[in-house]
């Protein structure tokens, strides 16, 4: 039971560091311990299945900078091991003109980011890709693209365990004793020794940063994502990907439409407080997860700051009707009827304590032990660059 590394969570991120790291250490003896019994089961496996650009996010940022080394890492990596993917691109549409000058801004990021042959596109123009679309103006970006992150995650599982390494699945997390040389990790089922760990935790990072950084000042809420099918008879609507001009007042893109790498089509999804961390259902709930979001003082500037635009949230998750509305922006001839119940997921929002909600990659390192406090979207498209770079951290 004694390691080299041991990594918690078997999510594409945990798996790509693992990966990462004995590729670069061959000799090391590497273990995940994760607490479910198979890989990708939360927020690798509940995403919308998208390959990101970078568009959107901040220049210069852990995110940008990533994204961009990631998409062409698990692009490659797709064509190396027979993963299914499609680079079918997106087109980002203003359906007002009040939406220009966001749209402008966006375009500009994506500039910024190095992404080449980004386009304007009139009315006209992007109906030639989008018929059934509704605008006045849209961002066709070619790089946007669809793909197994379940498949990607199996696959480097596979190379892992090919490498020498060990994933020892069932294993629940309960306690980490830091003793300096030698860092001991509890589970339900055994104990376990370690000179250096990683973990990446996702949706319980929090918890697991605490049991070594009782100051740990970052906590995780769960905003549940929901989402539609849009049914066989009716996928003519939606030839690839649509997206909204996101509301910079508000942390999520917004409903959108998403063609799924096995055919279907998603619309959605909303956001919605999730009252379980793990909470894929509206009447999931979990009483001390619950208390820990409503008793942390960050979650409380929240509900004063986007109050209104959760309640709209909310009531789109109760109301099919509203929801149907809301993608009418982007799809007038979209129908009630159209619509069937999909998937959902839930991702985990850091908060610090005075309500900012994390929007980078948060990567805290203590001596022997590193923490992925936040690792949100593009964590899928970033996870072969991400875990490269926490390999090198871990190994200085």
């Amino acid at each position: 039971m004694n390691y080299d590394i041991i990594i918690i969570g078997a999510g594409l991120v945990g798996l790509a560091t693992a990966y990462q790291t004995q590729l670069k250490n061959p000799d090391s003896k590497i273990l995940i311990l994760e607490k479910e019994n198979d890989v990708a089961l939360h927020q690798s496996g509940h995403n919308s299945g998208v390959i990101h650009s970078g568009i959107y996010y901040k220049p210069g940022s852990l995110k940008a900078k990533n994204c961009i080394e990631g998409y062409n890492s698990v692009i490659n990596f797709a064509e190396k091991y027979g993963i299914r993917y499609d680079l079918c691109g997106k087109i980002i549409v203003a359906t007002s003109q009040e939406e220009l000058p966001l749209l402008d801004n966006i375009y500009k990021r994506g500039v910024e980011n190095g992404l080449q042959d980004l386009k304007y596109l009139s009315r006209e123009e992007f109906r030639e890709i989008e018929p059934h679309c509704e605008g006045v103006k849209a961002i066709k970006v070619p790089q946007t693209g669809i793909i197994d992150y379940p498949g990607i995650a199996k696959k480097i599982k596979e190379l892992f365990e090919e490498l020498g390494g060990e994933v020892r699945f069932n294993n629940e997390v309960k306690n980490i004793i830091d003793k300096g040389s030698e860092i001991i990790v509890n589970t339900n089922i055994s104990e376990f020794k370690t000179k250096k760990l990683i973990s990446c935790a996702g949706l319980y990072s929090d918890k697991i940063t605490k049991m070594t950084n009782e100051k740990n000042d970052v906590v995780i809420i769960p905003f549940r994502g929901e989402y539609y099918k849009i049914k066989d008879e009716k996928k003519y609507l939606v030839k690839h990907l649509i997206y909204p001009v996101p509301d910079p007042s508000f942390p999520f893109l917004g409903v959108h439409f998403t063609r799924m790498i096995d055919g279907n089509i998603e619309a959605g999804p909303n956001a919605v407080l999730a009252f379980k961390k793990e909470g894929y259902h509206f009447f999931d709930f979990n009483f001390n997860e619950t208390m820990q979001t409503m008793l942390w003082p960050g979650f409380r500037k929240i509900v004063a700051k986007y109050g209104k635009t959760g309640m709209g949230e909310m009531h789109r998750s109760l109301s099919k009707s509203a929801f149907t509305k809301a993608l009418q922006k982007l799809l007038p001839e979209i129908q009630e009827s159209d619509l069937v119940v999909g998937g959902s997921g839930v991702r985990a929002q850091a908060c610090d304590r005075n309500g900012g909600l994390i929007d980078d990659f948060d990567i805290v390192k203590n001596g022997n032990i590193i923490h992925v406090r936040n690792a949100p979207s593009p964590a899928a498209t970033s996870c072969l660059s991400i875990g490269n770079k926490i390999s090198e951290l871990i190994m200085n």
